[in-house]
């Protein structure tokens, strides 16, 4: 499986934004849906959103919608993950995943003040 790489989490007081992104060298990303998966502390994986292979649609869990935006550059092999409106119980370890099992070590988000 190729390994995937995310970056971008950190500290962010609640209400604020970040943007993980996850980039996927030497590998067909364009071929493949793209999506984010979180997992609080003590609980278990949680569906975040997902991105079709070209991009042209996008899905959201219910917790997100409105305030998280998925997005992709297949130029680049990456995708990204706007987050906005943070909150404390959204303090997890974000995934980026590909449809074909290739799943990244994860970046930490902690919302905290």
């Amino acid at each position: 499986q190729v390994q995937l790489v995310e970056s971008g989490g950190g500290l962010v007081q609640p209400g604020g934004p970040l943007r993980p992104s996850c980039a996927a060298p030497g590998f067909t990303f364009s071929s493949y849906y793209m999506r984010w998966v979180r997992q609080a502390p003590e609980k278990g994986l949680e569906w975040v959103s997902e991105i079709k292979s070209d991009g042209d649609s996008t899905y959201y869990g219910d917790s997100v919608k409105g305030r998280f935006t998925i997005s992709r550059d297949n130029a680049k092999n990456a995708q990204y993950l706007q987050m906005n409106s943070l909150k404390p119980e959204e303090t997890a370890l974000y995934y980026c995943a590909a449809s074909q099992g290739s799943w990244g070590q994860g970046t930490q988000v902690t919302v905290s003040s």
